[in-house]
């Protein structure tokens, strides 16, 4: 099967590129490296020509809640239309657990226009809702770094790791839409405090870590169990230790 994927050579969609080669279909990476660009539409008829499927993994950096909010829905607007254009069968997107019990965070206000668009479109589709990936701590500790010191807010997750994310992305574009949403998480639960610490020793990084929210890039609402999946969650097969020894061994 030809399957387009939406920031086909991100961290997320490189790997999904990958596990869908690898089980014998056709992957299309599209991004700007493809003479693609999603927020405008441009490229996006040419390289979505013959494909079947779609899975969306686009991503932003912005942390303007406006701008964030107008680049999501631009961006679905632009593949939906495609989508249909090209007579696409199923559009697969990637999410975030917890993102409608989270109201302060730019990036997860733009995920919910994305996710409403999706479930209104004329495409059929399927919603993957993933926790956090391995990656996160580290990257939170780096967002607050000031010197020797890194501020990291003591919330509980699930986190998972991209491959299997990409798997999981993978098989289910291939598969008949579902026409509702999945929750996919890693196989423990951990502090992210711990796991920043971890990382970092692993790294050989000496940073000291202040666990707190004050100063914190995330709100006190992402406390206790709110980015944690319900039951009914797909488990990811790769351990964080699995995943830590792989990024320093």
């Amino acid at each position: 099967m030809r399957v387009a994927v939406i920031g086909g050579t991100g961290l997320v969609g490189r790997h999904t590129v990958d596990a869908l080669r690898a089980a014998g279909h056709d992957p299309v990476a599209v991004s700007r490296r493809s003479g693609v660009d999603v927020t405008t539409g441009k490229g996006l008829d040419e390289a979505l020509d013959g494909v079947e499927a779609v899975v969306d993994v686009a991503n932003t950096g912005l942390t303007d809640r406006s701008a964030a909010e107008r680049f999501f829905a631009a961006e679905t607007e632009n593949v939906l239309a495609a989508e249909q254009r090209a007579g696409v069968g199923h559009h697969v997107l990637l999410s975030i657990v917890g993102i409608d019990d989270v109201e302060g965070n730019a990036h997860y206000a733009g995920k919910r226009i994305q996710q409403a668009m999706v479930s209104d479109g004329a495409i059929p589709w399927t919603i993957v809702a993933s926790t956090q990936f391995y990656d996160f701590p580290a990257m939170v500790a780096g967002w607050t770094r000031d010197g020797d010191r890194s501020i990291v807010p003591p919330l509980l997750m699930r986190p998972i790791a991209v491959v299997d994310v990409a798997a999981v992305l993978a098989e289910v574009a291939v598969g008949k839409p579902l026409g509702r949403l999945i929750e996919i998480a890693g196989p423990d639960t951990h502090d992210l405090v711990d796991m920043a610490r971890r990382t970092l020793a692993a790294q050989g990084d000496p940073v000291r870590l202040v666990a707190s929210w004050r100063d914190s890039p995330l709100g006190v609402e992402m406390a206790g169990e709110v980015l944690l999946p319900g039951d009914d969650a797909r488990i990811g097969s790769t351990t964080f230790e699995e995943w830590l020894e792989g990024r320093t061994g």
